[in-house]
């Protein structure tokens, strides 16, 4: 084989691999086909999918416009205090629940917001929502059900159980990526860690809810 036959056989590959790089994408952002969208999106899927009225074409271009946006998104780090902070306050959602529930929701909604907002995910409720459907679609809707709740939709079994649903979305948020440091000088014997299977501290995740009288909370 000449030498300009192997040249022109590395320029052809090199420019074949460069462009599977383009249209790929990098990283995390790379939208993958309907099914890789359905089993990363969920729940989520069939919501935009309803939406579209059955378009999938349509209903996946949205969902692979987000990926786009945000699937290169990391979290910013949460630190232990304020890790502990977020819980207590959400323990104080709860128990408020029994005396007010719709004050209980308002607040569980505003402060899953919150710390969506320290980890670094956009500000305004639709990007919001979009950026954390990339990486929390699982536990979404409950979180769009707590918003309905906290606007006066549904009666009380209703926002019990939204505010048990948006607490998954809120205990994801508030125990990804927590920094290591503690506000009562280290790990080791704290209330608030335990070690997983490979005998790592973890964040612990928060107890049940309070059960509020009559309503099973």
């Amino acid at each position: 084989m000449s030498t300009v036959l192997i040249i022109v056989l590395i320029v052809v590959v090199v420019i074949a691999v460069a462009a599977a790089v383009v249209f790929l994408g990098p990283g995390r952002g790379r939208v993958g086909g309907g099914k890789s969208l359905k089993s990363r999106f969920g729940p989520e899927y069939d919501r935009v999918l309803a939406r579209h009225q059955g378009d999938t074409k349509a209903a996946e271009q949205e969902l692979g416009e987000r990926v786009k946006r945000y699937g290169d998104f990391r979290p910013r780090e949460l630190s232990r205090e304020r890790h502990e902070s977020y819980v207590a306050l959400w323990a104080g959602v709860q128990e408020q629940f029994v005396d007010s529930p719709p004050k209980a929701v308002a607040e569980a909604h505003g402060l899953v917001s919150k710390v969506a907002l320290e980890r670094g995910y956009p500000q305004g409720e639709q990007e919001q929502m979009d950026a954390l459907s990339v990486h929390h679609a699982k536990h979404l809707d409950g979180f769009r059900r707590v918003g309905r709740a906290a606007r006066g939709e549904g009666g009380t079994e209703e926002m019990r159980e939204a505010l048990v649903e948006a607490r998954e979305l809120f205990e994801a948020l508030v125990t990804d990526h927590v920094g290591h440091g503690s506000a009562h000088g280290g790990d080791h014997g704290h209330h608030g860690t335990r070690k997983d299977e490979h005998g790592t501290h973890k964040p612990g995740l928060l107890g049940r809810p309070t059960k509020a009288k009559g309503s099973g909370v």
